[in-house]
């Protein structure tokens, strides 16, 4: 373990990359103890990579694409305005809600900050707000995208815990909403003392229902997508399926924005995404490999176990741990090499490995607004211009409706488990 943990921090001061810092030092280890197993890795990283429920991931990437491409994003925008437009700071809780939406089509925050930002950030620079202020609360609202189901990571968690993903995907919803709503709370209060703007929206009925109308293929997708696999008509990978082929149906037909010669480039841009993840995923497989080998989950359960500490301060501890982890790591590799050593240590506490999914979730979600690794952080600053360390600054505020529902989901398991409970069981 010494040579695996070494090696591991070594690669990593050197700037080599996480996936690749993971299999080169997963080799140093085979190399030095296990010279014998050196010839089966190329199988085991094939192995790793070889699952029909991660299938689901590009199919999601590929559909957030399409949404953003095919003009959903700005009907969802022009329908969120309608509601919360009049009050003070308007544009920013219509980006929140527009990120409760795309969360719950595309599956990623990452998409979310994407998408969402380039239509609001200028918008909301252009009509007084901050550019900072701007950026802060999209990065903020956008950790929703991987908690509010269908979500990427929780696809990936299930493949690693063994976990329904339907169930997975029902114990998100709660949370998700909560962080929603104490974000729009926030963003009230944060309006009203810097006296942001409202919204002018002078619309007839007529035009009310017209937007309406215009959003309701896009409101529906999240229950269409994940309704499949909660009521057992599809799995999460044919849902993916059947969302991506909705999506084209509304771009095309519906809406007629979306430009078939664009589809190539969506393509190959859903490809490359899933490709980087399924080499962190087969990489980190073999850095999981040598836990199992070292036996590394069972004895952190039996040391968790004998230190005969309050359940409460032990998950204390391990909501820390995963906070600095997400700080450092990215959300899938942060999955992959967290799961296998913490559940086991969990279920011995009593802890649900539901439970522990959107806890685990939940947690990483805020190291997307973390700096120096967070991947909304970059995708935001490169939209808006404004540094990283700016826009964490500005997000922070938002940040607390993260930390406060991570705790409620710590310590009330009703939040994650009451809802699979109510549907599947």
């Amino acid at each position: 373990m010494l040579i695996l943990l070494a090696s591991l921090l070594l690669f990593l001061i050197l700037g080599v990359p996480i996936a690749y810092s993971l299999g080169l030092s997963a080799l140093a280890y085979f190399w030095a103890v296990h010279p014998e197993l050196l010839s089966i890795l190329p199988a085991r990283l094939f192995a790793g990579m070889n699952s029909y429920a991660m299938i689901a991931m590009p199919l999601f990437v590929f559909m957030g694409l399409l949404m953003n491409s095919g003009g959903i994003t700005a009907r969802l925008i022009d329908f969120s305005l309608l509601f919360v437009g009049r009050l003070r700071g308007g544009l920013g809780l219509v980006n929140v809600i527009a990120s409760m939406i795309f969360g719950g089509i595309s599956g990623s925050s990452v998409s979310d900050t994407a998408s969402v930002g380039a239509v609001l950030i200028p918008e909301m620079h252009r009509k007084g707000y901050t550019l900072e202020f701007a950026s802060g609360i999209t990065v903020a609202s956008s950790t929703m995208g991987m908690i509010i189901p269908p979500s990427v990571p929780m696809v990936i968690y299930a493949y690693i815990s063994e976990e329904s993903v339907g169930r997975l995907f029902l114990g998100g919803l709660i949370p998700g909403v909560m962080i929603g709503l104490l974000m729009l709370v926030i963003t009230i209060g944060v309006s009203y003392y810097k006296r942001y703007p409202k919204e002018n929206i002078e619309l007839t009925a007529g035009e009310k229902v017209t937007l309406a109308r215009k959003a309701f293929p896009a409101l529906i997708m999240p229950v269409f997508v994940v309704g499949a696999v909660v009521l057992g008509l599809a799995t999460a990978t044919e849902s993916a399926g059947l969302g991506v082929l909705y999506t084209f149906f509304v771009g095309l037909v519906l809406i007629r924005e979306l430009e078939p010669k664009a589809i190539p480039k969506l393509l190959r841009d859903a490809i490359q995404t899933s490709a980087t993840v399924m080499i962190i995923i087969a990489l980190s497989k073999l850095y999981v490999w040598i836990l199992a080998l070292e036996r590394v989950p069972q004895s952190l359960a039996m040391f968790v176990s004998g230190l005969h500490l309050p359940v409460f301060l032990i998950l204390f501890v391990v909501l820390v741990i995963i906070l600095l982890v997400g700080t450092f790591v990215d959300v899938s590799p942060a999955i992959l090499l967290l799961t296998p050593v913490f559940l086991p240590a969990m279920k011995l506490l009593g802890i649900n490995g539901l439970q522990f999914g959107v806890i685990l979730i939940s947690g990483l979600a805020v190291g997307l607004v973390t700096p120096p690794v967070g991947m909304c952080l970059n995708v935001c600053s490169a939209i808006s211009k404004v540094r990283i360390g700016r826009i964490f600054r500005a997000a922070l505020p938002f940040l607390l409706a993260n930390l406060i529902t991570l705790m409620m989901v710590t310590y009330i398991p009703a939040l994650s488990l009451w809802l699979p409970a109510l549907l599947m069981d």
